[in-house]
């Protein structure tokens, strides 16, 4: 295994080395697909490339639900082969592949109805637990239980009188998205994958037919650079149609974009041991635990506005404050409101009714000879998507190539983390950092909190947390632009830590701290740092602005109030 950092160095290194070979593949799209789909290629023992025209996660990778599940409602239409993928994901992903970043989540499911609806749920849900263990990797989380209303509300206090006669409690998983992506990424790139971030793909390079790689920009110096490959795998997500657009293909199917709209509520705002799902007219609702918080959501809605910056509306946040509060003793209101994100579901949308019904699945295709395009599918299976369209784009490498290993790779961090989570009180004593806090350095790196701590040991001054966001250890946004490619505060603030979202200032009283910690890092000067940190204020003005106005149209034309930053 290679180098574990990717800091600035790092990053202009693997672009150069990008331009001087003929790689085996070229990635485009840093999301999970794409981070996901470079490991494994890369672990099949080819050379490989990977670029992201913003930051690792930037898309739908970090606004999602944040959950690892195999998604019951899918069991009600009937997908048992989706579901039972899902489960076998997740079990790996909790005991093999990333234990220190995906862990189990409990969920009270309130029934409405005596006698039927509990025989319906939890047969759907028993079924749920054996798929689960039939899957081959365990279940990694309890069984379900059936409870009585007495029991569900004990559990789960905040919860109305009148909302329910009794309960199901079952467990899923959960996962901070961005920080995983970021870890694949790494993960990667320690196995020999060239990785860069903040590089865009301006257009395909062809020889006839034939894509035979892409011109790619780094957005920071303006450089272009011409990178070869035998194989490109388009893994955009909800950009697939632009970037197949480059080379004026249509496409054999299109992915459309679907709103999901999540609140931030401070975790005694709704007095619960346990997360909540709860039907709506459309979907479900969930509250889900995190931290000291509680992420609820979702909606569902088409998106055709701006992509890089889908905008929730006054609307969108009315419609998750209503549902939610048709079961609480104690509504929520727009104040107890900490935190809003929105984030957009890449949905297949084939030609026909026929590769419509793809919509929670995933496709992989060849269109072009030199190109495979991969859409579709959900965060929990990004590993079988990324195998897939590894063994699509096998095809035309005409020559034998190893299968997949990734079911076999746990991501950095991973290797050793029970042990040092039972050496936890040790680990303190010997650092001088608070126990709690080294739980909190665990449960982000990993085996890799060795690595903070280190910076903790070199300059005391980073084991003292934020002024203004005390979850987070200064070491850690050090640690974010040094090792985790975070190229802007933008990055650090909203996807390497998720203080955008979990203060009620939005990280705007962090910014200023945060910007002089990454300089020398980063080697910004005063005047990079002020625009850093104005960039910065001004989305946060942008987004509270879009979270007034009535509908799409207004909130996203408020939000593109703030454009992104571009280096001068």
């Amino acid at each position: 295994m290679r180098t574990t950092e990717l800091g600035p160095a790092e990053r202009t290194a693997h672009l150069t080395r990008m331009a001087e070979q003929e790689l085996d593949i070229l990635v485009v799209g840093g999301g999970v697909v794409g981070a996901g789909t470079a490991l494994d290629a890369a672990t099949r023992g080819l050379s490989v490339g990977l670029v992201e025209a913003r930051d690792w996660a930037s898309g739908t990778s970090s606004k999602a639900s944040k959950l690892i599940h195999g998604g019951l409602r899918y069991l009600e239409m009937l997908d048992f082969a989706l579901v039972r993928e899902a489960l076998k994901e997740r079990g790996l992903l909790l005991q093999r592949l990333a234990p220190h970043l995906v862990k189990p989540v409990p969920f009270l499911y309130p029934l409405q109805h005596r006698g039927w609806e509990r025989l319906y749920v939890g047969s759907g849900v028993a079924l749920y637990d054996i798929m689960s263990v039939s899957s081959g990797h365990g279940r990694g989380v309890p069984l379900n239980r059936h409870l009585t209303r007495k029991h569900a509300l004990r559990v789960a206090p905040a919860l109305r009188k009148d909302a329910l006669v009794g309960a199901l409690q079952y467990y899923d998983a959960q996962v901070d998205d961005a920080r995983f992506v970021a870890t694949l990424a790494r993960t990667a790139a320690s196995y020999g994958a060239l990785v860069a971030n903040a590089a865009r793909v301006t257009t395909f390079l062809r020889e006839g037919e034939r894509v035979v790689g892409a011109r790619v920009q780094d957005v920071e110096t303006r450089q272009e650079y011409e990178v070869r490959a035998r194989q490109v795998v388009n893994a955009t997500g909800v950009w697939t149609d632009e970037t197949q657009a480059l080379i004026g293909e249509r496409g054999q199917f299109h992915v459309r974009a679907s709103k999901g709209v999540h609140l931030v509520v401070p975790k005694d705002r709704i007095h619960s041991t346990t997360g909540l799902i709860l039907r709506t007219e459309k979907s479900v609702l969930f509250v889900i635990p995190w931290g000291r918080h509680w992420l609820v959501g979702t909606t569902d809605t088409d998106w055709n506005l701006d992509k890089a910056h889908p905008a929730a509306s006054s609307a969108d946040i009315d419609y998750v404050l209503e549902h939610v509060n048709s079961v609480l003793n104690t509504p929520l209101t727009r104040d107890d409101v900490q935190g809003v994100y929105a984030g957009l579901r890449p949905l297949l949308a084939g030609e026909s009714d026929a590769t419509s019904k793809l919509s929670r699945e995933h496709t992989v295709a060849h269109p072009v000879p030199g190109l495979v395009v991969v859409a579709g599918g959900k965060f929990t299976t990004y590993r079988v998507m990324a195998k897939d369209a590894v063994d699509e784009a096998v095809h035309g490498l005409d020559r034998k190539v190893a299968p997949c290993v990734t079911e076999d790779i746990p991501l950095l961090g991973a290797e050793g983390f029970h042990a040092l989570w039972n050496a936890r009180a040790r680990t303190s004593a010997r650092t001088g950092v608070h126990v709690a806090r080294v739980e909190h350095l665990l449960n982000r790196y990993g085996s890799l909190s060795e690595d903070v701590l280190a910076l903790i040991e070199e300059d005391p001054s980073l084991g003292e947390p934020l002024a203004a966001a005390d979850d987070y250890l200064r070491a850690e946004i050090v640690y974010a632009a040094r090792a985790e490619s975070a190229r802007h505060l933008d990055d650090v603030l909203a996807r390497r830590t998720r203080i955008s979202i979990e203060t009620f200032d939005r990280g705007t009283r962090s910014a200023r701290e945060a910007a002089e910690l990454m300089a020398p890092v980063l080697g910004w000067d005063d005047s990079r740092i002020d625009k850093e940190v104005t960039y910065y204020e001004k989305r946060v003005e942008a987004e509270r602005e879009s979270q007034l106005q009535p509908d799409d149209l207004t909130a996203d034309a408020a939000r593109l109030g703030a454009p992104d930053i571009v280096p001068s």
